[in-house]
């Protein structure tokens, strides 16, 4: 299940980090502007980012639950958890991977996001499988 934020217009702002391995499960972030959704007048920035997690591992996990902490440029925290992802706890089989896309809304231009999936093993092992850290920024903020 993709969430789809075309129907606004979209000023894309790309950008892919790099891949973060926790027991050979990879999640890699792509995060985008969302123009037509912000309102900067009233300090409303939004954002798309597209995770992709892949198991690179020999054993099937299913993810389970996520935590997040969204953090804006003046230091305000938003802490998110739940049950899986856009509905879903996908369970990648070894070679298998999930791709998805959700969205985030800040109060200043420029922010970050960074987190951890609950992730359990076929043989009932439980690990956390780290989001790398990654920057939410309208374009041109950044060099």
């Amino acid at each position: 299940m993709l969430t789809d934020y075309r129907s606004g217009k979209l000023a894309v702002m790309s950008m892919s980090m790099d891949i973060e391995k926790a027991n050979n499960i990879t999640v890699e972030v792509e995060t985008n502007y969302i123009e037509g959704q912000s309102e900067p007048e009233n300090e409303r920035y939004v954002f798309s980012y597209t995770i992709t997690i892949r198991n690179e591992g020999g054993e099937a996990a299913q993810l389970l639950s996520r935590h997040w902490l969204i953090t804006d440029a003046n230091g305000n925290i938003q802490e998110v958890k739940g049950d899986g992802v856009v509905g879903e706890q996908p369970h990648l089989k070894p070679g298998e991977g999930f791709q998805y896309t959700s969205g985030a809304m800040i109060t200043t231009p420029v922010g970050s996001m960074q987190g951890t999936y609950q992730m359990v093993t076929d043989t009932g092992d439980e690990f956390d499988a780290e989001i790398p850290a990654f920057t939410l920024a309208i374009p041109r903020t950044l060099h």
